[in-house]
């Protein structure tokens, strides 16, 4: 995606000038606070630090604190522009630290290029941090401050620019060496450039299996060569006692080109003279040594990455430095060494091989990216890379004796992880613990549709439950084989096929018995058959399977008659109802009805609530329930507030020990200090509300789609309450996710299931 000078431009300057800010992170509000927060009660945290400077990371934001550290001296392509110029790069530097991996920044641009001076200036102020991120310093400056600073501090010191790239590449390499099927240790790599990044890189790559002889490095001279007086002391060391001076001469048979040079200096015709299935990583940006169209038409067994966004395969570090500070920081390791950036390298180069969640392939407008040649490298937005990288960086440090602080429980490390980032949904996380336990055999029509078909993978992959699929069998073995997802020991049923003949007969003899007072002769039953939804649930009827996921591709209704005609209801009013899990940063809410019920009398409602009750119960939380309405607890004396009232009225009597109140508005509902203030008498105290229950369908509808799109929060659902079985409908064209989702709640609710009746 292009962006304009002028787009630039106003994205630092509008609102607030720049990228980031402070904000507080303890109350401010009363006097009390103030003195607490600075005198007098300042005083003590400085009092114990001064006892034990560790306690910096107790007491003060030390633990969590970076410094981004530059003198402007190497601004991405810029050059030398000079500390004040180079800032908007650090600032943006520590907002990728921010929203990635939650470590906080002070970006700090120092005036001063003397070697002895900067080390000097940064040790001075290092006290303030838990890590240092060296950025923008020229080579050959940029290794000397980082090697004593490395030596002469005790926390991690990271130039960015030197081990960013090698350590994201390196992953790249990895896998591109596993997909050519080629050794490392026998690879010829050729790399154009030498300043901090190229000599990184061939180190480590040296570190993983490279043989240091088989390391061709040029800069803008030529070939580095015993023979050349002009070489300083890191150049010297990929020096080959060569006569080859030119790229189109090393490059001959090579099986890997670096590019961190300048654009279009690697041609088509050199790409054609490397080894068979040739890796080639054009990193120079945004022209890179050899445009990616170009590399893939010179010959078709290439593998290319390059540094741009827009093509497959970018070589970003922002895959790195968040995640290996978000690592280092956490287990306070005194430095960040090889086998810290080698953990990394490992762990990016694994997740490229596992399933993507299907956020990450709407983002890149995918499909399906799966690992192979066009994805070697995760994607920059995947939120599991946090989950990844930090753990192994840490446990390499806590390996290698560099870590202050051990972490026991990683599993439950993950878990902080994904609270920081706001991605831990503990809900969903109990339902699959619950379904993988005892696992249930659930049916998914619409498995010839290529959404389903990767969820149903995900689903046997975690072992969620085992998936049969309804649908049509050449059709999901095509779609499967196009998009390399394995179905060869699944269950594959096509209901409308010859080889179940029998079993439609059965099934429909079944449904005749079923029906056959209410219009129903066996001709039409043998008919209905045909439908997927009549004959998955039909199976689960005959106990041919525990529970049926249906819906994605035909309308709500279509996957309720049949459930209703087949299965009936667990209830006494032959009642149901629907219900959404809404997932925010508070924790779940439970919806209902959202999707069954248009303008439910007081009866109703109150048997709507003893379902969604009943329900929010499986998954162990105990429902505190709000009826909610326009008005407050007899404000308005007619319209839905009088059947919310009855409905409250009625549950009172009848349920005296349920924790339902109403009507009242949605702000009363959600805030218990603002309801309890206002109405002390409400049954519901100050406690918070999990469950609310809307006077109509359109109120209800509107609600989770408005939380859904302005509170961004997570959606699961449908949950169709009061059918005697297990059986869900999924949204209409619904996402990878959800659909492993209602997987996952449909075997814990095939687990759950009684055959007695919900008395109502």
């Amino acid at each position: 995606m292009s962006t304009t000078k002028q787009d630039a431009l106003q994205y630092h300057e509008n609102g607030r000038p720049g990228k980031i800010e402070v904000i507080p992170t303890k109350p401010y509000s009363s006097q009390l606070d103030l003195s607490l927060a600075y005198s007098p009660g300042v005083a003590e945290p400085c009092k114990e630090i001064e006892q034990n400077p560790d306690d910096a990371y107790r007491y003060t934001a030390k633990g969590n604190l970076v410094g981004v550290i530059s003198n402007g001296t190497a601004v991405l392509g810029l050059g030398d522009i000079g500390p004040i110029a180079g800032k908007p790069v650090m600032e943006g530097k520590g907002l990728l630290f921010k929203v990635f991996a939650d470590v906080d920044v002070f970006d700090i641009e120092i005036d001063e290029k003397n070697v002895d001076e900067m080390v000097k200036v940064i040790k001075a102020i290092a006290p303030t941090f838990g890590g240092i991120n060296l950025e923008d310093i020229k080579a050959p400056e940029c290794f000397e401050v980082e090697t004593r600073l490395q030596q002469e501090l005790d926390i991690p010191v990271f130039h960015d620019d030197q081990h960013g790239t090698a350590i994201i590449s390196a992953a790249g390499l990895l896998n591109a060496l596993e997909i050519a099927g080629k050794k490392i240790d026998e690879i010829k790599v050729v790399v154009n450039g030498a300043g901090a990044s190229a000599i990184m890189c061939s180190k480590l790559y040296i570190s993983l299996g490279v043989k240091r002889e088989n390391v061709w490095m040029l800069d803008s001279k030529g070939l580095m060569t015993t023979s050349r007086t002009n070489l300083n002391k890191y150049k010297i060391e990929f020096a080959q006692d060569s006569e080859l001076t030119a790229l189109e001469e090393v490059i001959q048979g090579a099986d890997m080109f670096l590019g961190l040079s300048k654009g279009n200096v690697l041609n088509q015709a050199m790409v054609k003279s490397m080894a068979p299935n040739p890796i080639v990583f054009a990193l120079a940006n945004p022209v890179p040594e050899i445009s990616y169209e170009e590399a893939i038409a010179a010959r078709p067994d290439v593998i290319v990455a390059t540094g741009r966004s827009d093509y497959p395969n970018q070589v970003n570090n922002v895959l790195g430095f968040p995640f290996i500070f978000r690592g280092a920081l956490d287990v306070r390791a005194k430095a960040i060494n090889e086998e810290m950036k080698k953990a990394a390298v490992y762990a990016l180069a694994e997740l490229a091989k596992k399933d993507v969640p299907d956020k990450v392939n709407a983002a890149y407008k995918s499909q399906n990216l799966i690992f192979g040649k066009e994805y070697i490298i995760p994607k920059p937005l995947d939120p599991r890379l946090i989950t990844e990288i930090a753990p192994a960086v840490a446990k390499a440090a806590m390996e290698t004796g560099v870590a202050r602080l051990d972490i026991a429980d990683w599993e439950q490390y993950k878990i902080d992880l994904m609270k920081r980032m706001g991605i831990y949904n503990k809900l969903i996380r109990d339902i699959r613990t619950r379904a993988k336990a005892d696992l249930k055999r659930i049916i998914f029509s619409d498995a010839d549709n290529f959404k389903v078909l990767k969820a149903i993978e995900v689903v046997r992959s975690q072992k969620i439950a085992e998936p049969i699929l309804l649908g049509d069998r050449q059709k999901i073995e095509e779609i499967a084989k196009e998009n390399n997802l394995s179905v060869h020991d699944l269950e594959i049923i096509d209901n409308k096929a010859a080889d179940q003949a029998s079993r439609r007969q059965a099934y429909a003899e079944l449904l005749y018995q079923k029906r056959q007072r209410k219009g129903l002769n066996r001709e039409g039953a043998l008919n209905q058959m045909l439908d997927p939804n009549y004959f998955g649930i039909m199976m689960v009827e005959n106990g041919d399977a525990d529970g049926f996921i249906g819906g994605f591709s035909n309308k709500y209704a279509d996957t309720i008659r049949p459930a209703l005609q087949i299965a009936g209801t667990n209830n006494t009013l032959n009642h149901i109802a629907g219900m959404y899990i809404v997932m925010t940063k508070k924790g779940p809410y439970f919806f209902a009805d959202t999707t069954v019920n248009y303008q439910p009398s007081g009866r109703t409602l109150a048997d709507t609530t003893l379902l969604t009750v009943n329900e929010v119960r499986k998954f162990n939380i105990e429902p505190v329930v709000a009826l909610v309405s326009y008005s407050n607890f007899g404000s308005t004396r007619n319209g839905s507030p009088l059947r919310v009232r009855n409905a409250v009225e009625y549950l009172h009597e009848n349920y005296p020990d349920l924790l339902v109140d109403g009507e009242m508005q949605a702000n009363y509902a959600f805030n218990p200090e603002l309801r309890a203030s206002r109405f002390p008498f409400s049954k519901l105290g100050n406690r918070e509300v999990n469950t609310v229950i809307f006077p109509s369908l359109s109120s209800g509808n509107i609600a989770y789609k408005m939380m859904n799109e302005l509170g961004q929060a997570e959606i699961i659902g449908p949950i169709l309450l009061g059918i005697k079985k297990p059986i869900h409908v999924l949204q209409q064209q619904c996402s990878v996710r959800e659909i492993v989702d209602m997987a996952a709640i449909t075997a814990v609710d095939a687990q759950t299931k009684e055959d007695k009746i919900i008395e109502l």
